[in-house]
């Protein structure tokens, strides 16, 4: 039997929820198992569109609604003027810094493998924040031998 688009469509939606602490939800009953946790987190992606989903591969994959930020920064350390952030997907990159936003609550946002939404809050913030400086009016991330604007998150 051969499905149709709008059968998989539909079969795609499953009722999966990410929420701001990193817990994900589905169909409200929490996940629990931590390894399970690990690999959803992995798995985050972002279609061209711009639906967040959990992807296996190009042709399976799941929607997953996300209300606040794909991953949350873990912690961060300077080496040298190269700030590196390790994640709660358990992986670790040099902070994006062009991507770097504030929003009103003072919580950092970046870019994060490209395409996710990261959330920097305490301690990673603290370490970050470290190298921020004012020009007067914007603040700038001091970070790779350059001067970088903190942007705002748009609401």
């Amino acid at each position: 039997m051969q499905l149709t688009e709008e059968q998989i469509e539909k079969m795609r939606s499953i009722g999966l929820t990410l929420d701001r602490s990193g817990t994900f939800w589905q169909e409200g009953a929490p996940v629990t198992h931590a390894r399970l946790r690990q690999a959803l987190l992995r798995w985050l992606d972002v279609r061209d569109d711009g639906k967040d989903i959990v992807r296996l591969d190009d042709k399976r994959y799941a929607y997953v609604t996300v209300e606040d930020a794909h991953l949350r920064a873990l912690s961060a350390r300077w080496e040298g003027s190269h700030c590196m952030i390790r994640w709660d997907d358990d992986h670790g990159e040099e902070l994006d810094y062009a991507s770097l936003r504030q929003a009103p609550d003072n919580a950092l946002y970046c870019t994060v493998r490209g395409r996710l939404r990261g959330r920097i809050a305490s301690p990673a913030y603290a370490t970050i924040t470290e190298h921020v400086v004012t020009d007067g009016e914007n603040f700038m991330l001091e970070a790779a031998g350059k001067g970088w604007r903190v942007g705002t998150v748009s609401t």
